[in-house]
């Protein structure tokens, strides 16, 4: 380890250094998401691919690639909002090869976190994808035996020399942190190199670094790019629904850990709400739950406040240190976190914060938010009351959970942190793991339950089922038996599929023969729901709680394209939906949206088609 890093301001002299210094056995531990110091990492991937002698190694998580567009009518949306959002983000050349199946045989990329939904049936990436918890990862570097870091950095106030004395690794200190302490300690060797990128904010805790951890810098201008900022997805009314209840789960002066989505932006909403305006909150989860039901919730604002653990920041916790809801300090922090992707929303709320408040956002190692070795004494006193939050994709109804995968192996995304923060809630006396979860799902106009009875597939088991909620209920599982169990997830259950499942565990002996589903669970229905809280939705629950880095014509065409590609490939559906748009005519707001999609003055079968799909869709 040097004392100062040797600077450079072209990658390619930058990648002949590191050959000089590793030879041609290069294994990268290239960080999750926003951390990647892309030139260098492209640099390096071409140097390989064009001299076979090379072997290249990329471990990694969560490639990011620009959003790209199926059809016509998305391209329309997608392309303009990309060339504003993406068109400057360096292409990572890895991933296009993969997909393209140009990959080298000497170079393997080797993911342990895919973005969701987004390698779906392309046979290289899905077969050399790891099955890793997020606190494993580190260990599985060691045994592939890392010896390069290639790490995204912020660069810190420069010295008299006009180099800086200190880089922080911002977004990503989550796996690199760890391996860097490791180093300066003697326990690995190992080349670390940063690419400067001043739209990087300085992030402090671990992820603030002596200029001596690093051994190359590349910090030339002509490497600068805007960083990756996904807007957000619309919260639809189901999401609220399942935030409002989620918000009431919630003890004053507990911990806090919620995940990226439309739901975990929706609960941030809810528990500001609960805050800001508890009489309009109390009203609104009154509608919903029984008076029986809320005499063990939570309701009123926060007094002593939460404390945040989590892997991933997101925009939700920026905005609940904003409404006073984070303001629990440990060790003079506000939260811990260990890494972040964020909208433009993310930086504006980031930016806007006083220096002092942000100061108190410590970015640290998966191995310390994620888990409760290593100081765990101190640990579990900070983590009083946790309620650690998470999506699902299905709930079995014994209670196994699906998150990451499909019922044929194909991977959707990965554990990532998952079972960690699930294990951390057994592992403290107070705390709670809720999975949450839309009771449906719709796909080509057919609507199918997300709680089914048993699937190929889990990424948790159901011996460490706890606590799930849909937009219907909360159904608290622990401690329960199989039997009570499968009655309290058909509770939250649509009652569309209520009665298949209820046979299905009776056939298997699971339930009782003369059990019947309770009158109550009947009302588990979307018009139901829509009658309780379509009025709430109006005033309290907007599609975009938290904002949404789109203009408000997008924001309408997120919503409006939303619900079409629920309905693609329905033809009954489709065509209802055109002759409800043909007979309608278009609001003030929702011609600003159509003339966003070049539709304003629709010429052609085609376009008058588009056209008459979105107004049957768009909010008027």
């Amino acid at each position: 380890m040097s004392e100062a890093p040797r600077c450079f301001d072209d990658a390619e002299a930058l990648v002949d250094a590191i050959l000089q210094r590793l030879g041609n056995t290069l294994v990268v531990g290239l960080p999750l998401g926003l951390g990647k110091a892309n030139h260098l990492m492209n640099a390096l991937y071409r140097r390989a691919r064009d001299n076979p002698t090379i072997s290249l190694t990329i471990c990694t998580a969560l490639t990011l690639e620009a959003p790209s567009a199926s059809s016509d009518l998305e391209q329309r949306f997608i392309g303009p909002l990309s060339a504003r959002l993406f068109a400057d983000y360096p292409a990572l050349e890895y991933a296009s090869a993969i997909r393209q199946g140009t990959l080298p045989a000497n170079i393997r990329v080797r993911e342990f976190f895919l973005r969701p939904g987004g390698w779906l049936s392309v046979p290289r990436m899905q077969q050399d994808y790891t099955s890793l918890n997020y606190t494993h990862a580190l260990d599985t570097l060691l045994r592939w035996q890392v010896n390069l870091i290639l790490q995204l950095v912020a660069a810190g106030e420069p010295t008299a020399n006009g180099q800086p004395a200190r880089y922080s690794l911002s977004c990503n200190p989550d796996i690199s942190a760890d391996l860097l302490d490791r180093r300066q300690r003697g326990e690995l060797q190992l080349l670390s190199v940063g690419q400067v990128n001043h739209a990087l904010p300085y992030m402090h805790g671990a992820a603030d670094r002596p200029a001596g951890d690093f051994d190359l810098i590349l910090q030339d201008p002509q490497y600068a790019f805007p960083l990756f900022t996904p807007p957000h997805s619309p919260a639809a009314l189901k999401h609220h629904a399942i935030a409002l209840r989620v918000a009431s789960l919630v003890p004053d002066g507990g911990t806090l850990q919620i995940g990226i989505g439309s739901i975990g932006d929706a609960i941030a909403h809810a528990l500001r709400l609960r805050q800001q305006q508890p009489l309009d909150f109390q009203q609104v989860l009154q509608r919903l739950e029984s008076t029986q039901a809320l005499l063990d919730r939570h309701c009123e604002p926060f007094q002593a406040g939460l404390y945040g653990v989590t892997e991933m920041l997101v925009e939700g916790f920026l905005a609940l240190v904003e409404a006073g809801v984070i303001k629990r300090e440990v060790d003079g922090k506000l939260i811990h976190a260990g890494f972040f992707i964020g909208s433009p929303v993310f930086y504006e709320i980031l930016q806007r914060l006083p220096p002092d408040t942000r100061d108190r956002i410590a970015m640290m190692p998966v191995s310390f938010t994620n888990s409760l070795y290593g100081h765990e004494q101190s640990k579990r006193a900070a983590r009083q009351q946790a309620r650690f939050i998470n999506s699902a994709l299905m709930v079995s109804l014994t209670g196994a959970v699906t998150s990451d995968g499909l019922a044929d192996g194909q991977v959707i995304s990965g554990v990532g942190g998952q079972y960690d923060f699930i294990a951390q809630a057994f592992a403290l006396d107070d705390a709670r793991a809720i999975i949450t979860l839309p009771a449906t799902r719709t796909h080509k106009g057919r609507v199918s339950s997300n709680i089914c009875w048993q699937y190929p597939h889990t990424t948790i088991p159901r011996h460490l089922r706890d606590m799930v909620v849909t937009e219907y209920g909360v159904a608290d599982l622990r401690d329960k038996s199989d039997a009570e169990v499968i009655d309290a997830m058909l509770s939250i259950c649509d009652a569309r599929f209520q009665e298949g499942l209820m046979i299905q565990a009776q056939r298997a002996g699971k339930l009782p023969a003369d059990y019947r589903l309770p009158g109550s669970y009947q009302r588990n229905t979307p018009e139901q729901l829509a009658s309780l809280l379509t009025e709430a939705q109006q005033q309290l629950l907007p599609a975009f709680p938290l904002g949404s880095g789109l203009s408000a014509e997008e924001e309408d065409l997120a919503q409006g394209l939303g619900e079409l590609k629920t309905l693609n490939g329905n033809r009954r559906a489709m065509l209802s939906l055109l002759w409800r748009g043909w007979r309608h005519r278009a609001t003030p707001r929702q011609q600003a949206a159509l003339e966003r999609m070049q539709l304003g003055a629709a010429t052609g079968l085609r376009e008058r088609a588009y056209r008459a799909l979105l107004l049957a869709t768009l909010p008027a």
